[in-house]
């Protein structure tokens, strides 16, 4: 029976989110942006590589390896993760952040000179009212930053993305004469950005449109970027608003790391992306990324974080055993993993996994005796349940076998 059968999907039952008429592309901003939090450690350059290679198993589009202008150690890091995505020919291109200034660039230019590949150069500028007041900026003063840099990067052969931050507490007359001296000087994507986490999901939308009429008006073909963060938990959802309302590419980070609460969370922005049928990437490699960032950066993954969560497939209830158990019983594979999952594990290279413990019943016995090629008999099955209620958490394999051994002990067999 099709799947759409036993689905009433109400996602698509009256608004719908339509496929966008364009590519959506990804940049990866873990290995810069998302290291900023304070709670991490660097990841080594090795580290770091690795990485690399696991943002282009995932088809990820491009990944920001740097800003070389804030020292000589990270041009050196920048240029050697450069290097290896030219000689390990990664389908992913290098991007480098700067502030607005030409000695921000030119170790970019410098870098991609040697390197011999392009280098994408992400020029930002802080453009909200609020940032001007702090740093003492008058617009004027930016637009001519915003000119000089994006020209000089641009006279160098680099294609430049001009990054607003703190887009979404901007004024539009402040964006509207920025975004036309970027356009005017040579720059094809602007990024929008919701530096401090406070846009909502019409908002993200609302500064996308604005943004894209600018670009009507300029008479070009530049496209737009979203970055968002996370302090109100709305930066995936922001992300998703941004794509229907014509941004074409998002970035994100592994695990959501980054500033205060961090990034988009790349990994669920993939699983989002490609559960909505907007990308076709392939995320059987998902969890080794998560995992490899969580070792590098010191970052535990929560056990309920979604899809790369221990417990993200994973069930020690009676009822939800008992219904996975009768799926199974069906012979139908696609069916034990989307009965109690909104997310098909299958996906995502993992599986549904059903333990034994305190709420458990003879289901969660029987799944866990025949998955681990064992004899599942009504015997095994209460003797396993009842030593788990007197339990205060799920059964260890160990406690599992333990108990098997003794009642086939005491049996005789």
């Amino acid at each position: 029976m099709p799947d759409q059968d036993l689905i009433y999907d109400w996602n698509e039952a009256g608004e719908r989110w339509e496929k966008p008429p364009f590519r959506v592309q990804l940049s990866d901003e873990t290995l810069r942006d998302g290291l900023q939090s304070p709670a991490l450690r660097s990841p080594s350059l090795e580290e770091r590589i690795g990485i690399l290679h696991g943002m282009s198993r995932l088809g990820i589009d491009a990944a920001d390896i740097g800003l070389p202008g804030a020292g000589a150690h990270v041009a050196r890091d920048a240029e050697r993760l450069a290097q290896e995505i030219r000689d390990a020919g990664l389908a992913i291109r290098p991007s480098c952040a700067a502030r607005t200034l030409r000695e921000d660039i030119a170790p970019i230019v410098e870098i991609s000179q040697r390197v011999g590949i392009a280098i994408e150069v992400c020029a930002f500028v802080g453009s909200s009212p609020i940032r001007q007041f702090a740093e003492g900026w008058t617009v004027e003063q930016m637009r001519r930053h915003t000119e000089d840099a994006v020209r000089f990067a641009a006279a160098h052969g680099l294609a430049v993305t001009y990054v607003t931050e703190d887009t979404v507490r901007a004024r539009p007359e402040s964006l509207r004469e920025l975004f036309r001296a970027a356009i005017d000087s040579g720059a094809g994507r602007l990024c929008l950005c919701d530096t401090v986490g406070h846009a909502t999901p019409t908002g993200a939308a609302n500064l996308v449109r604005f943004a894209l009429e600018v670009v009507r008006e300029s008479g070009t073909d530049v496209a737009l970027d979203w970055h968002g963060h996370s302090d109100r938990g709305l930066a995936v959802a922001n992300s998703l608003s941004a794509i229907r309302a014509g941004a074409s590419r998002v970035h994100g980070c592994a695990l959501g790391i980054g500033e205060r609460v961090g990034n988009t969370a790349m990994d669920q922005l993939l699983v989002n992306l490609r559960l909505l049928g907007w990308i076709e990437n392939d995320l059987s490699s998902l969890e080794e990324y998560c995992r490899a960032v969580s070792d590098a950066a010191g970052v535990p993954i929560p056990s309920n974080y979604p899809v790369v969560g221990r417990d993200a497939f994973r069930t020690g209830t009676s009822m939800h055993a008992s219904a996975m158990v009768k799926a199974l019983r069906r012979g139908e594979a696609w069916l034990v993993d989307r009965v109690y999952s909104g997310v098909p594990s299958n996906l995502v290279g993992r599986r549904q996994e059903v333990e034994i413990g305190p709420s458990s019943g003879a289901s969660n016995a029987i799944w866990w005796l025949e998955s681990h090629g064992l004899a599942s008999t009504p015997e095994r099955a209460q003797a396993l349940v009842q030593r788990a209620r007197s339990a205060d958490r799920v059964l260890t394999e160990a406690e599992i076998r333990a108990t098997l051994a003794s009642l086939d002990e005491t049996s005789g067999s």
